[in-house]
């Protein structure tokens, strides 16, 4: 017999059972907006980790807890009278027809151009028809609440990332600098300060000038098309394995004069270039 395989609305009546107050798990009925936020981020991560380590056979389950946290939000509004998971797949299926006008030429989803080839255009090509779009509608909604072309990049997002959205957005109205050797010349300006911070022994100064050198360093990767966020995770696993490298040498030289802890991290960066 072939194992029962469940659907979108078996889901929905899970999530329905879970949270029912007389026969539903006591930790689901417990859950409100603010405390599944935290899971949520977490889901997300745990996504990019899978991803990033090509661990595509743990990507279903990975996934499948990020979808949960989806389902739960939209439990809380269906209880609340607000909308429902249907109603938030029909505003995104619109939103996303919209912003392919080169896909979908009469903004419905019938209207999909038939045998146009992919390739007709370039991905720079529908990356500014693409923030073309997002740029009108922010200007819709500022239009009508006199909104600030920042009010919809979401505080909750890591600091690095939001930092490079800032920058970006602000870029979007003409503030920015002309290329790249502008962003570097303030990056020097930034360290700089930072320095003048540290010889003065002020450390709320300290905190402060490493906070622009690390915005101004965000939009440096933002010049070049990189996402900040993605650096920086990369240059974490570069040196985990680096140290992870270099850590039988540490553990077995108690010495830890800094010539020597030098050497040994040269040595355990020339062992994992030799291995590719």
């Amino acid at each position: 017999m072939a194992e029962q395989r469940y659907t979108l609305d078996d889901l929905l009546t899970l999530m329905r059972v879970l949270r029912d107050e007389q026969y539903g798990c006591p930790w689901d009925v417990e859950q409100s907006w603010d405390t599944i936020v935290p899971h949520t981020l977490e889901e997300a991560y745990e996504v990019a980790d899978a991803i990033e380590r090509r661990a595509y056979d743990e990507l279903p389950k990975e996934l499948g807890d990020l979808l949960f946290q989806v389902v739960y939000y939209a439990r809380f509004a269906e209880e609340e009278g607000r909308f429902d998971l249907y109603d938030v797949i029909h505003i995104l299926t619109a939103k996303m027809v919209s912003r392919h006008p080169h896909v979908f030429p009469d903004g419905y989803l019938a209207s999909r151009r038939e045998g146009v080839p992919a390739r007709s255009l370039t991905q720079a090509d529908v990356s500014r028809m693409w923030e073309a779009r997002k740029r009108d509608e922010r200007d819709e909604r500022a239009e009508q609440t006199r909104a600030s072309q920042l009010d919809d990049i979401p505080v909750g997002l890591p600091a690095l990332s939001r930092s490079q959205k800032l920058s970006k957005r602000a870029s979007q109205v003409g503030f920015d600098w002309p290329d790249h050797r502008g962003v570097i010349e303030k990056v020097h300006e930034e360290l700089a300060e930072v320095e003048e911070a540290i010889e003065q022994g002020d450390s709320a100064a300290i905190k402060d000038e490493l906070g622009d050198l690390l915005f101004i360093t965000a939009s440096l990767c933002r010049h070049f098309d990189i996402d900040a966020e993605d650096a920086l995770r990369q240059g974490n696993r570069k040196f985990e394995r680096r140290f992870r490298a270099m850590e039988p040498a540490l553990n077995a030289e108690g010495d830890r004069d800094p010539e020597r802890l030098d050497r040994i991290w040269a040595d355990a960066k020339a062992r994992i270039y030799a291995e590719g």
